[in-house]
């Protein structure tokens, strides 16, 4: 599976305590290929920090910010008590940016297609169909 690595500078690395992996989103709704991209980052040793953009409801987003945190706590309420994953509601976000000397990496994980495939908006227009938003 390919990803993309930035490494950051091993001399601002923190070489002690707990550290997250951090994944940005909506999660309108959290599905599978949420779930993937978690367990990646699980399956490499690494703890999660989940973090919840905060959007105003529309057609297209019609979970609030509150709703979607209560939904992922509920999916890993597991890795939760684990301490494995941490889930938050933080400001809505236009980039994410990054110096030199950074102490820490930057990843982007390519899923396999049966994941890459998974689409939010598909599953939104089905549980618009089956009542559920």
């Amino acid at each position: 599976m390919k990803k993309i690595y930035v490494e950051g500078d091993p001399k601002l690395k923190n070489t002690g305590g707990v550290q997250y992996s951090m994944v940005v989103g909506r999660f309108q709704p959290f599905h599978d290929g949420h779930k993937w991209l978690v367990n990646q980052c699980l399956n490499d040793g690494k703890n999660v920090l989940i973090c919840i953009r905060d959007i105003d409801p529309n057609d297209e987003n019609p979970f609030t910010s509150q709703e979607v945190y209560e939904n992922v706590t509920n999916e890993l309420l597991d890795l939760i008590r684990d301490e494995k994953v941490i889930v938050m509601v933080i400001p809505d976000i236009e980039s994410i940016n990054f110096g030199r000397g950074v102490g820490y990496d930057v990843i982007e994980h390519f899923p396999p297609d049966e994941i890459k495939n998974i689409s939010a908006t598909k599953i939104r227009e089905q549980m618009k169909k089956d009542g559920k938003i």
